[in-house]
């Protein structure tokens, strides 16, 4: 005779499952899932965009021209069978640093491992960008899109083909990438002093 196990409790089991699998990533991987200061952040997030300047031609006039800039260096994602990711970051806009935000997301299916990511998400509209602002936990695909952008010969952005009010980028440790996807990513607003 098998014994059911009530809903309830699974649902508790799959978050111990996905703090389990952080935990256990942070400690195999040489980045930490989360900083301590603001501090902190704000070192990473200069190096997240000195790397995206590096990398993209074109890149820095971009960003300067955009409405914000949402930072995340050193985005952790990993699972065994269940996966997680978490990482926190800075919104800037003009430069300067307005908030400190985290971003989480949790995934279902056949995969293993992990790996540390820059996740850099660019406001191109200030309806979009005040729309961010004042939610209490905004969701890729729910409460507005992120499209991911391609560069085009030679790694030069086209600015001329970018339409959309808020696009991302994702730069692994080899390098910008395509083939992935922000939605069902959560952004919440952090209290950093």
């Amino acid at each position: 005779m098998t014994k059911q196990i009530p809903c309830r409790f699974y649902g508790v089991g799959l978050i111990a499952a996905l703090a389990l699998c952080i935990l256990a990533l942070n400690a195999w991987l040489p980045s930490p899932v989360s900083a301590d200061s603001a501090k902190e952040i704000e070192v990473r997030v200069d190096e997240g965009l000195a790397q995206f300047e590096k990398e993209v031609k074109g890149g820095k006039s971009f960003l300067d021209s955009s409405k914000g800039v949402l930072v995340f260096p050193g985005v952790l994602k990993g699972g065994f069978g269940v996966g997680a990711e978490y990482g926190e970051g800075a919104l800037r806009i003009g430069g300067k640093t307005v908030d400190y935000y985290n971003t989480a997301a949790a995934s279902f299916g056949l995969q293993m491992g992990g790996q540390v990511k820059t996740i850099i998400i660019v406001f191109l509209d200030e309806n979009a960008l005040k729309q961010f602002r004042d939610s209490n936990g905004w969701k890729a695909g729910v409460d507005g899109s992120i499209a991911l952008v391609t560069l085009g010969a030679g790694g030069a952005l086209d600015t001329s083909t970018i339409k959309d009010p808020i696009v991302g980028f994702i730069i692994g440790q080899k390098g910008l990438m395509y083939n992935l996807t922000l939605e069902g990513s959560k952004f919440t607003k952090l209290n950093k002093t």
